[in-house]
């Protein structure tokens, strides 16, 4: 049978398979276009069943956001080698999904949404027997708030901010934040959310593992690592806080440090108390950090040079 050059164009293009993997198809088809179609998916569950242990630790992470800042999904289309992931076609594939995904309400409704005629879900299989590697969306997130903004790092980190409200410069303020999520890699957004007994276990987990450094760095005659009591603001009560400024004074009075002075000494040291032991809200919790791009202030500081205006929610998603 005849296979036309016209034939072949029109299913590389609907696939992206390649020339002679289409001219291939359509003659084991016998021409039957949607048949030719059929043969290339096959081909591609055989790949995607060989490969389905295989590493998917490259790929794209993008964020796709709504035509009113509403709504922003954030997804990361993932293959084996960073050769495909840099090629334009496959960036383009990525955008594609993000495009579906920026109308699905969860990963498993984006896998079973239309494209072109097949799921999401299918079109990976189909891909992944033309592309040659193993392909996933291997991050799926989405948020939606009064107003939703997002940064991408590269093409490696993906963020989406959501606002409660819309302000001035609300698209500046959204980007910053996504910005220290992707670079602070905030979990939760405030201490406020956890549980007691996380907490604890945390505490207990986290002095065990510096006590045991402080063991090998005492024997190396190195200075040894600084065992906090606390590890979360969650844990400082206004007890706790009182008491070590009552212990900083009668250290300051032990040293003969002039009482006068002392105003100028103890909220420095109270400051340092508290960041030496909440390194958790430091790792863990958005409006509890440093803010990037001035560590004199919290986060929360910054958000609140905005005005009314509080963080409905937030999501990340990374390759690897």
């Amino acid at each position: 049978m005849k296979i036309t050059a016209a034939e072949v164009n029109k299913l590389r293009k609907q696939t992206g398979a390649g020339m002679m993997d289409c001219k291939k198809a359509l003659v084991e088809a016998e021409g039957d276009f949607d048949a030719a179609v059929d043969v290339l998916r096959k081909k591609g569950q055989k790949i995607a069943a060989k490969r389905a242990d295989r590493d998917a630790s490259e790929g794209v992470a993008l964020t796709k956001i709504n035509a009113d800042n509403t709504v922003g999904v954030a997804i990361v289309l993932a293959c084996e080698t960073d050769f495909v992931a840099i090629n334009d076609s496959f960036k383009s594939l990525a955008s594609d999904f993000a495009d579906i995904a920026l109308n699905s309400a969860d990963k498993d409704a984006f896998l079973a949404a239309d494209f072109g005629g097949m799921s999401v879900a299918d079109k990976l299989t189909e891909q992944s027997g033309v592309i040659g590697e193993k392909i996933e969306i291997k991050g799926f997130e989405r948020v939606e708030a009064s107003y939703v903004g997002s940064y991408t790092h590269g093409s490696k980190i993906a963020v989406l901010v959501g606002l409660d409200k819309v302000v001035d410069n609300a698209d500046v303020l959204a980007k910053d934040l996504s910005m220290q999520v992707a670079s602070m890699g905030a979990t939760t957004l405030s201490f406020k959310d956890f549980d007691a007994a996380f907490v604890a276990s945390e505490t207990e987990a986290r002095i065990a593992v510096i006590e045991k450094d402080n063991i090998e760095l005492a024997r190396l005659g190195k200075t040894l690592k600084n065992v906090p009591q606390y590890i979360s603001r969650a844990q400082l009560t206004d007890e706790v806080v009182a008491e070590a400024k009552a212990a900083i004074e009668a250290q300051l009075q032990a040293e003969g440090k002039p009482e006068k002075i002392w105003d100028k000494i103890v909220p420095g040291k109270v400051t340092r108390f508290i960041a030496d032991n909440t390194t958790l809200d430091q790792e863990m919790c958005l409006l509890d950090q440093d803010f990037i791009k001035d560590e004199k202030q919290s986060v929360a500081g910054y958000v609140a040079t905005y005005g009314d205006v509080a963080v409905a929610g937030f999501k990340r998603v990374a390759l690897g």
